[in-house]
């Protein structure tokens, strides 16, 4: 990102044009992505003529797109080798644990992009102008491609909840994993406690994506499902940890509200709820990821934003609950909300 300019500088358009041709730094990162650029660098593949026979692709072609990807940031050169950089290498190399290149079959779909295609209209609304509601429509298929491209972005989340919940020592546990997509954070406390009960509410096209990762994970005897809308199903009571992640956001505050008063309902005394958000600081407009992320619900849902820990904070108490504490969630742009019942 571009540093604002110092006080007294000559003004610059640099900015300009950096954010009207950003759509470029997409397709290049997508097309990458396609052609394993990453994974061939990282299996040894670095020069561009060594690239083209790994990749199937033209020499001139790929010698382009890797030095544009080393002036975005993806790659270093040196010469006429090119390198990962340690973020690629951790996130784009598919032989990574942590590879996350799945995530652009989401994160590129039409379902979110088309959303962008008149933001001054969402503007003048305050909303989005997809019809069926933009992205929270029922039974949107766009969930689908969430539960199967998005997981490999919430592995450290996942772990990072486990670690704050100690669930290797709290013993049985029944827990309710709300809009669980690929079901990985359930998934990740069953295999972490092996007295864990997790009952898993989605759409039932999302929840097939989960009961095969449960299987995949083998905890499918421990795994059930709760298919529906999470604001009209039965959520049954006793749980100890409700997991609410990526969920939120969705929704204006007293809708935000109401369903938070149909958590507390669900928890067992002392039961808590835990919410993984976007969550920027009061003057939202840092950390930028966090804060940009309202201009996504701007587009993508009638009311939805990303929310202040102060706002949560108002929103759990009128909802019941007793306490609530923020956590990082590190190296991510995320934030772990835990709320005592």
């Amino acid at each position: 990102m571009t540093e604002p300019a110092e006080k007294n500088a000559m003004p610059s358009p640099q900015l300009f044009f950096e954010t009207i041709n950003a759509y470029q730094r997409t397709a290049a990162l997508k097309a990458a992505l396609e052609l394993e650029i990453f994974s061939a660098i990282g299996g040894g593949a670095d020069t561009a003529p060594e690239l083209a026979k790994r990749c199937g692709v033209s020499d001139r072609g790929v010698r382009i797109l890797c030095d544009y990807l080393t002036v975005i940031g993806f790659l270093t050169k040196e010469g006429s080798r090119y390198a990962l950089t340690p973020d690629s290498a951790a996130f784009l190399d598919r032989r990574s644990p942590h590879y996350m290149g799945g995530a652009v079959r989401f994160l590129g779909s039409a379902g979110l992009t088309d959303c962008f295609s008149d933001v001054a209209a969402c503007v003048r609304k305050g909303g989005t102008v997809q019809s069926d509601s933009g992205s929270i429509a029922p039974e949107n298929p766009i969930w689908v491609d969430f539960a199967r491209s998005m997981e490999g972005t919430m592995m450290l989340p996942a772990e990072v909840i486990a670690q704050v919940l100690n669930a290797e020592h709290a013993g049985a546990c029944k827990v309710l994993d709300i809009a669980a997509g690929h079901g990985r954070f359930g998934i990740t406390l069953a295999k972490h406690n092996p007295h864990a009960e997790v009952v898993a509410a989605d759409w039932h096209n999302v929840l097939e994506v989960a009961k095969e990762n449960a299987r995949a994970a083998g905890v499918a005897e421990r795994y059930r499902t709760l298919p529906g809308s999470a604001f009209d199903v039965e959520f049954d009571t006793g749980y100890n940890i409700v997991l609410i992640t990526n969920f939120l956001h969705h929704f204006d505050v007293p809708t935000i509200e109401g369903f938070l008063r149909k958590v507390h309902a669900s928890l067992a005394p002392g039961g808590r709820a835990v919410v993984l958000e976007f969550i920027p600081d009061e003057n939202r407009v840092s950390p930028p990821v966090a804060a940009q992320f309202a201009m996504m619900m701007l587009c993508s849902t009638p009311l939805g934003d990303a929310y202040t820990f102060a706002e949560y904070q108002h929103m759990f108490k009128n909802a019941g609950f007793a306490s609530l504490e923020m956590h990082p969630v590190p190296p991510t742009y995320f934030r772990l909300v835990i709320a005592q019942a």
